[in-house]
């Protein structure tokens, strides 16, 4: 087993040992939960353990004076939130945190590379202005003033607005991005100024299989079944575009942020037990809405028979900085 798989799998087995503590390992017992009207201290302590973790990781940045902050994770993973409620707990300890998206500094579109159907590849490193990226971050780190650039997505051209950036002695960088982990990105960075986090929603729930055995629920499922709501209110996708989409979304993971988790400082759960019940609200009627005529009718079908197994919790209970605030919205970031 790969560093990368002990990684993850310590994740998964710290995630798991959690919710038996609390009681919650299986889609019964949530329900159990909900039922008996303990929704509210559910959503609480499933937050509050959150929170701590996010606790633990500023107090780390800042015990070690970690200066960048980069962070990277799978599609739907709540890698923005995370950015956000990272930068709040920085504050709260007397730092001043920068958020710099890393999609500021791909290459202009004609020179992006292309794959071997003639098509933009944007997921590959090279699609990236590395050196740039390096060059300014370096003297950022340096002491120096910078210009920040905005990648326009509509013309395809790196543009710059006046956007200035100097940091102090108290000043943390935040990047989030596919390749954050990936060295070859921050190469003219020294290892001692960066803090890597991987991060990814790892609810270990068991529902019995048909063989009578506990299954456990897919996580991969609960990433989906985020991105077809956020999909849905921001974006203006249906589910039958997300649906057509996800296979390459996941080969985009295999090939560009899987392998790289071994590389992470830090491995953040995402997760959280209540969110199946939370997000059927808002993914039921879109799933409903695939027709039976419809390529993806059986993944929707599938999708809809996971989520019926869960009962429904007040979502008005979920903190407005929740994680999932950023796929069901009514969260305070303006994501």
């Amino acid at each position: 087993m790969g560093d990368e798989q002990r990684s993850i799998t310590s994740l998964k087995t710290t995630a798991k040992e959690w919710a038996r503590k609390v009681g919650i390992d299986s889609i019964d017992r949530l329900n159990e939960m909900i039922d008996s009207g303990k929704g509210l201290e559910l959503i609480l302590v499933c937050e509050a353990m959150q929170s701590n973790c996010m606790y633990e990781i500023a107090r780390k940045v800042s015990e070690q004076k970690r200066r960048i902050i980069l962070i990277s994770g799978p599609s739907s993973a709540g890698k923005t939130t995370l950015s956000h409620r990272l930068s709040i707990q920085l504050r709260a300890m007397g730092l001043r945190p920068h958020a710099i998206a890393a999609d500021n500094y791909f290459v202009n579109r004609e020179d992006n590379p292309k794959d071997e159907n003639g098509n933009y590849d944007f997921e590959c490193l090279e699609a990236m202005d590395l050196e740039t990226l390096n060059r300014d971050m370096t003297r950022l780190l340096d002491g120096e003033e910078i210009e920040l650039p905005v990648f326009n997505f509509k013309t395809g051209v790196r543009e710059y607005h006046g956007d200035l950036l100097k940091i102090g002695e108290n000043d943390v960088i935040i990047m989030e991005g596919i390749h954050s982990l990936n060295p070859k990105m921050t190469y003219g960075l020294a290892d001692e100024d960066k803090y890597k986090i991987y991060i990814s929603p790892l609810n270990q729930l068991y529902v019995e299989g048909e063989d009578g055995e506990p299954a456990k629920v897919s996580t991969i499922d609960s990433r989906l079944l985020r991105r077809i709501v956020r999909d849905s209110r921001t974006r203006g996708n249906d589910v039958e575009k997300t649906l057509s989409m996800w296979s390459s979304v996941r080969r985009g993971e295999e090939k560009y942020i899987f392998p790289y988790e071994s590389e992470a400082d830090e491995m953040f759960n995402s997760g959280l037990l209540y969110e199946y019940t939370a997000i059927r609200r808002e993914a039921r009627p879109l799933l409903l809405g695939v027709d039976e005529t419809s390529e993806h009718y059986q993944d929707a079908a599938r999708l809809l028979r996971l989520i019926d197994m869960f009962h429904d919790i007040d979502t008005e209970y979920i903190p407005a900085n929740s994680i999932l605030r950023e796929f069901i919205g009514g969260g305070c970031f303006r994501i």
